[in-house]
């Protein structure tokens, strides 16, 4: 399995790497400013998102695995907008793996959060909620295949 990125979330971090730090965390913003409202059919029912407890701020996710052999993923987070670096980041993975196949984010480095070149700028708590996020993705993904 390659661990090449997916082109789309390539772009963003070739954009993020493009940056002085200051810059980084404004692009991270405009992130979190972009990142969708969850559809009706889940913010009626809460109890189908995941929260993710590694986070400082209460964000959730949940995903949808098409079918078909590709097996298309579909994001969906809730994140309050007085967490902008949290928001942000989901907005990163929203906009790098929303509506690709199950294999490819399965493939995706770990790594992606330290990629962004935010260390210096965020938290090591908020880096490692940014890490929880993808790795909770990828454990649904692979529950779904179960």
């Amino acid at each position: 399995m390659s661990t090449a990125l997916p082109a789309q979330l390539a772009e963003i971090i070739d954009d993020f790497q493009d940056l002085t730090e200051p810059d980084r965390l404004q692009l991270l913003l405009d992130f979190s400013r972009e990142l969708p409202e969850l559809p009706e059919r889940l913010r009626e029912h809460p109890e189908l998102l995941e929260q993710v407890v590694e986070c400082q701020s209460p964000v959730f996710l949940t995903l949808e695995v098409g079918d078909g052999p590709e097996r298309r993923v579909n994001l969906f987070f809730s994140a309050p907008p007085e967490a902008p670096t949290t928001r942000g980041f989901a907005g990163v993975l929203m906009e790098g793996l929303d509506g690709l196949p199950a294999e490819e984010i399965l493939a995706v480095p770990d790594d992606v959060p330290d990629r962004l070149g935010l260390t210096r700028a965020i938290t090591p708590l908020r880096m490692r909620g940014m890490s929880a996020m993808l790795g909770r993705i990828k454990r649904q993904i692979r529950a779904t295949a179960a």
